[in-house]
């Protein structure tokens, strides 16, 4: 357990642990402001894109070896990333830890789910690594600010070789895969093809309306090739023998219910990390190793919402009795965070609106997680579990570009209002932050009702009932544990 979770823990921190050191990074190497966010685009862009390819190799290899792969691979891109002599070998380094990240991910969620099988013990496992994945960019932020304060940029990258060396450690001495019945598997080569150029376009696209508008005529090709590309993927998976994503994986109601709320509530919380770190830094002047620090009641809330709420209540209760109320209380922690000004006190607004955040989404993940990989046939798990991370991929870029296309609005919106407020220097510095801050509080609220949205179809498409235990997908005569409904 502890080894599969710091591999997660690897992969989700580094979304955002180098976020904080990319103004140091950029005066070392030189690089314009327009290559600045290649910096974090290129990983994302190769984790969205190559997930579900990584969820089925996973499940051709074996797990385990998958799982190993992915440790040196990715522990070898991050020794390159710390080493960048320039910016191109940085950016590939990026885009190849986000590849490697796409074979770790799902390896290591699926090796939960097939190794951790009994309902006590599974609760638990699942309430720990929903814990890391909800809160392992919150972490990335603390620890990109203490590296960056306190050593130097690049170690935001080499500090994951002494993770993965770990990590690599306990694979080899430690786990052991359920052998798995793999005859006559084969890789959709087609599905492959189409459903990683998809993703990486979505991925790209909302990036691209993130920094350079919606009505960007390559934003607007890029997310029509998406739809296209995704839309030809299905229809092939319908067709194919061995198809990449089989159907049966998203179609199961509580599936699908798991995925759609796990992607909505990653769109408000991208969007609340983007806004509070400009809060946080800009407006009260924060440094970054402090600025990281302010997350920490989210951290703690998320660890209190999945080991001690989620973990223990999940094999009593049904999980849309756990994921609709987690989703309303990080909704409410999102309405607090909404109410921000300029001199907001940091314990009276962001302390409690934080810990709501992660107390909710930390008893709505673990079951939400658990219930994605529930019942699904062991030869389907690695690209069931690759389902959780796209969702969540794909979440995180949709909330960073609309939530921040919305702000800008909303902050522009509101300095031609009060446009005439600005007489003196102050005066105008002042409205200048007033405007960012209502941008953010603008913002905020959108995420909130991403999150009321995750509550809804939570509640009315996870089923209600606990039925005896032996499902599996294709197995219409029994039904699922009932720790998973």
């Amino acid at each position: 357990m502890v080894f599969i979770c710091l591999a997660q823990l690897m992969v989700v921190l580094d979304g955002t642990v180098v976020n904080i050191a990319l103004p140091h990074a950029q005066t070392d190497l030189g690089f314009s402001d327009a290559n600045r966010q290649w910096v974090i685009t290129a990983y994302a862009l190769a984790f969205g894109g190559l997930l579900l390819f990584g969820g089925r190799i996973s499940d051709l290899w074996g797990r385990r070896r998958a799982f190993m792969i992915g440790l040196v691979g990715f522990a070898a891109a991050s020794a390159l990333g710390g080493a960048a002599a320039n910016t191109a070998m940085l950016l590939g380094a990026r885009a190849l830890q986000g590849a490697f990240a796409a074979l770790l991910a799902p390896a290591a969620l699926s090796l939960l789910t097939v190794m951790f099988t009994e309902a006590r013990e599974r609760a638990k496992a699942f309430g720990i690594y929903g814990a890391i994945a909800g809160g392992g960019a919150a972490i990335g932020l603390i620890l990109g600010g203490i590296l960056t304060e306190y050593l130097n940029w690049r170690w935001t990258l080499y500090i994951n070789v002494f993770i993965a060396a770990i990590a690599l450690a306990g694979a080899i001495f430690e786990i052991r895969e359920p052998a798995t019945d793999r005859h006559g598997a084969r890789l959709d080569i087609p599905g492959v093809l189409l459903a990683s150029t998809g993703l990486a376009a979505v991925v790209y696209g909302f990036g691209r309306a993130a920094s350079d508008g919606w009505s960007d005529p390559w934003t607007i090709a890029t997310l029509v090739a998406a739809v296209v590309l995704l839309v030809v993927f299905v229809m092939v998976q319908r067709r194919v023998a061995s198809p990449l994503l089989p159907l049966r994986v998203v179609l199961d109601r509580n599936r699908g219910g798991a995925y759609a709320s796990l992607g909505l509530a990653t769109i408000g919380m991208f969007g609340m990390f983007l806004f509070l770190t400009f809060y946080l830094q800009v407006v009260h002047g924060y440094s970054p190793v402090v600025a990281g620090v302010a997350f920490l009641p989210m951290v703690v809330g998320m660890m209190i919402g999945a080991t001690q709420i989620g973990a223990r209540l999940v094999i009593k209760v049904p999980p849309r009795r756990l994921m609709t109320p987690g989703f309303l209380v990080a909704a409410i922690g999102l309405a607090i965070l909404a109410q921000m000004k300029v001199d907001s006190p940091y314990a009276a607004v962001v302390l409690p609106g934080l810990f709501l955040i992660g107390l909710g989404l930390g008893t709505a993940f673990m079951p939400a997680m658990n219930l994605a990989t529930n019942g699904v046939e062991p030869r389907d798990a690695g690209v069931a579990s690759a389902m959780v991370n796209t969702s969540q991929q794909v979440g995180g870029a949709i909330g960073t570009a609309l939530l921040n296309t919305i702000a800008t609005s909303a902050t522009a919106a509101y300095m031609t209002a009060h446009a005439q407020e600005a007489t003196t220097p102050e005066s105008g510095t002042l409205l200048g932050l007033e405007g960012m801050v209502h941008g953010f509080s603008v913002g905020i609220w959108l995420g909130a009702g991403m999150l009321v949205l995750a509550a809804a179809i939570s509640f009315v498409l996870i089923n209600f009932g606990r039925p005896a235990a032996g499902h599996r997908d294709g197995d219409p005569d029994t039904a699922v544990p009932n720790f998973a409904h």
